[in-house]
C-alpha cells in the first residue's frame, strides 16, 4: 500500500509539477527495491504506462530512473520534457486518468509518440487519435461502426449506438486548450486544460452512468431518475440525477472541489455509500481533503468557479503556488518560483478572456511588487 503522500509525489513526477524537495523525497523512497516495484505498479494502473517493458525491468532500469530524477533536479526545480522523453513516450499525452480500469497498455511503438500539446482520443482497442480543433470527422469503433462525430472543438456520441457491454473512450485535453464532449445520453461536459475524461461510448440499461475524471470539467447532466450519473474523481464519487456542476480534481491539488450550480449532488468516498456522504445544494462548494479524507461544504459565488469556460481566470483567496499551477495549465508554460516565501501568500485577481501571460505577470508586478523574468519560454518568479 502506498501512502497518500507518496502517491502525490508520484503524481507530481509524472505531471511535471514536483519541486526539487519533492524529487528528493521520491528519490529516497525509490531507493528501496520493494518501493520501486510498487512504483511500477502504481504508474501502470494510474497513468497508462506499462513499466514491465524492458526499459524498467531490471535493477539497471531502477538506477536509470533514479539517474533521470537526479538529472532533472540539476537542470531546474521543475521537470523538463527533454529528460522525461524516454520515460514518457509510452504515455504519449494521455496523463492523469487516475484509478481507472484499463483495457490494455502501451508498448514501445513509434506510433505512440504523438505531437506535443495534442488533444487525443484513446479508443477501446488502445489506439490513440489526434483531434484537431478545426477538424470534422467520424468516430468509429474497433469494428468500423460510426459511434459519433467531431465538429470543431466538440465530440458528439450517437444516442442510437447499440452496445451489449461497456466500451470506454478516453478524451485528454493538454495544457492551454479546452474541449467539449456530448455523451451518448445527452450529457454535456466542458473540459478544462490538463484534463482527462474516461467514459462509456454507450451507457447501458440497468446500469449507473459512470465516468472518470482527472482535472477540471463542467457537467450538464441529462436527467434520468432510473440511471444515476456518477463522476469518479480519484477517491471521490459525485452522484447526481440531472444537474449542473463543476468538478476540479487535478492530481497535484490537495482537494477535490465540487461546485453546484443547479440541482443536487451527493459526494462520498469510494469506500463509503451515498448515505454516508455529503449532500450539497445549489450555490455550495463541497470539498474533499485527500490527506485528511474529510468532506466539507460552504456557500460560494458559483460564477467564480465556472468563468473558465469563457476563458476568464479568477483567483479568490488563492495561494500563489496554486495560481502559478493554473497559469501553467492555461498557457502551457513552466513557472519556477525562486522566491519560496511567495508560495503560501494569498491573492485575489480576475483576468478576462484574451489576457496574455505577459499582461498577467505585469499586473502582479505592478499590484503586488512580484518580480519575474522570462528565459527560453520559462517564467522565473524572483
Amino acid at each position: 500500500m502506498i501512502s497518500n503522500k507518496i502517491q502525490r509525489l508520484i503524481t507530481l513526477y509524472v505531471t511535471k509539477q514536483a519541486s526539487g524537495i519533492e524529487l528528493d523525497e521520491l528519490e529516497l523512497w525509490l531507493e528501496n527495491s520493494k518501493n520501486y516495484t510498487k512504483f511500477k505498479k502504481y504508474v501502470k494502473v494510474n497513468y497508462l504506462i506499462d513499466l514491465t517493458m524492458d526499459l524498467f525491468d531490471s535493477e539497471d532500469s531502477k538506477k536509470e530512473l533514479l539517474d533521470l530524477i537526479k538529472k532533472e533536479k540539476s537542470v531546474n526545480r521543475r521537470y523538463t520534457f527533454f529528460y522525461r522523453m524516454k520515460f514518457a513516450a509510452a504515455v504519449a499525452l494521455v496523463i492523469g486518468m487516475a484509478y481507472t480500469f484499463l483495457n490494455g497498455h502501451f508498448t514501445k511503438s513509434p506510433e505512440m509518440i504523438l505531437p506535443e500539446n495534442s488533444i487525443t482520443l484513446q479508443l477501446e482497442n488502445g489506439n490513440i487519435e489526434v483531434l484537431h480543433e478545426d477538424g470534422n470527422s467520424k468516430i468509429v469503433d474497433a469494428k468500423g461502426n460510426i459511434i459519433g462525430n467531431q465538429n470543431g472543438k466538440q465530440l458528439r456520441y450517437d444516442i442510437n449506438t447499440k452496445m451489449e457491454k461497456l466500451v470506454y473512450n478516453t478524451l485528454t485535453v493538454p495544457h492551454g486548450k479546452h474541449f467539449k464532449v456530448q455523451l451518448s445520453d445527452g450529457t454535456n461536459v466542458h473540459l478544462n486544460a490538463g484534463t482527462s475524461l474516461r467514459y462509456p461510448v454507450k451507457f447501458l440499461q440497468n446500469n449507473n452512468r459512470e465516468v472518470f475524471i482527472s482535472g477540471e470539467a463542467f457537467f450538464e447532466v441529462y436527467p434520468d431518475k432510473e440511471h444515476p450519473f456518477i463522476v469518479n474523481a480519484d477517491s471521490l464519487n459525485i452522484e447526481v440525477l440531472g444537474t449542473e456542476f463543476n468538478v476540479s480534481a487535478y492530481p497535484e491539488d490537495l482537494t477535490t472541489d465540487v461546485v453546484l450550480v443547479e440541482g443536487s449532488v451527493g459526494m462520498y468516498m469510494n469506500n463509503k455509500s451515498l448515505k454516508e456522504g455529503l449532500l450539497i445544494k445549489p450555490g455550495t462548494k463541497g470539498s474533499l481533503n485527500r490527506n485528511l479524507e474529510t468532506l466539507t461544504s460552504k456557500l460560494v459565488d458559483t460564477s467564480i468557479y465556472t468563468m473558465w469556460m469563457d476563458g476568464d481566470l479568477v483567483f479568490r483567496n488563492m495561494p500563489f503556488k496554486n495560481i502559478t499551477r493554473k497559469l501553467e495549465r492555461n498557457f502551457n508554460i513552466t513557472i519556477i518560483i525562486k522566491n519560496y516565501q511567495l508560495n503560501d501568500e494569498v491573492f485575489n485577481a480576475t483576468f478576462k478572456n484574451g489576457a496574455t501571460i505577459q499582461s498577467i505577470l505585469k499586473s502582479f508586478k505592478n499590484s503586488f511588487g512580484i518580480d519575474y523574468t522570462i528565459k527560453d519560454g520559462t517564467v522565473y518568479i524572483n
